[in-house]
């Protein structure tokens, strides 16, 4: 596992979490994230950390999940270019200036599509999943919510991120950041091991909640990185 203390952390989350002029959208059906706007490269040492891990793979295959406008996407490209990165949005015209974008610029291996869910992903296909401030509503840490339902569900975190699972093949990364749920409270995170923590003083203030949409008080989550296992060889 490796622990994170970079210096820059929290300029480039500040400037991550800024907010656009116009950026606030209308919740839509299975969705959390209401800001529809985000910023490039906005963890590069979580970009850097995914880097190190597939140096000298060929055929890398990573998902950028909420990708908004394509910045996460076109920002990865960076560091994994010859990666095949697949941007994913709700939002039709989020992916619309995805495409206009990659037109417009060398974009080979970068795909978007607009989606909700991962439901339509390819099983065990991803070495990769990037959620990164989508699984969350800033709205409730400003209101200092005591419960995040109607606004959001535990059921629904834990439904979409078994479903990244099923995406990763054996030894893929799942990276969630900014979430309002902590991954080790899901049935799922028994299948993988954690590869990527923060230090306390580098999160964002977000509140966390359980399993019943109860907030906990003062709680902190670390984790931001995970590992698939690979499944146990079967005895002869």
């Amino acid at each position: 596992m490796k622990y994170l203390n970079f210096h820059a952390f929290n300029n480039a989350l500040r400037r991550g979490r800024e907010a656009f002029p116009g950026g606030r959208r209308a919740a839509r059906a299975g969705q959390f994230q209401i800001q529809n706007h985000t910023l490039p490269d906005r963890y590069p040492w979580m970009f850097e950390f995914a880097a190190e891990q597939f140096a000298g793979r060929a055929g890398i295959q990573l998902l950028s999940f909420g990708c908004s406008r394509g910045e996460e996407v076109f920002s990865l490209r960076k560091y994994l270019p010859a990666a095949a990165i697949k941007g994913m949005d709700i939002d039709p015209q989020n992916i619309k200036r995805a495409r206009k974008r990659a037109s417009s610029e060398p974009a080979e291996g970068l795909t978007f599509a607009v989606a909700s869910t991962t439901a339509q992903e390819p099983t065990g296909h991803y070495d990769a999943v990037f959620c990164l401030a989508v699984l969350c509503r800033g709205d409730l840490t400003a209101t200092g919510a005591s419960r995040c339902d109607p606004h959001m569900y535990f059921a629904d975190f834990e439904r979409q991120v078994a479903d990244f699972a099923r995406c990763l093949k054996p030894g893929g990364f799942l990276f969630l950041h900014t979430t309002n749920f902590r991954f080790h409270d899901t049935a799922i995170a028994a299948q993988f091991e954690v590869a990527l923590e923060v230090a306390p003083a580098q999160l964002a203030p977000d509140l966390l909640f359980d399993r019943n949409n109860q907030v906990l008080p003062g709680a902190r989550y670390l984790e931001v990185g995970f590992r698939k296992r690979h499944a146990p060889a079967k005895a002869d």
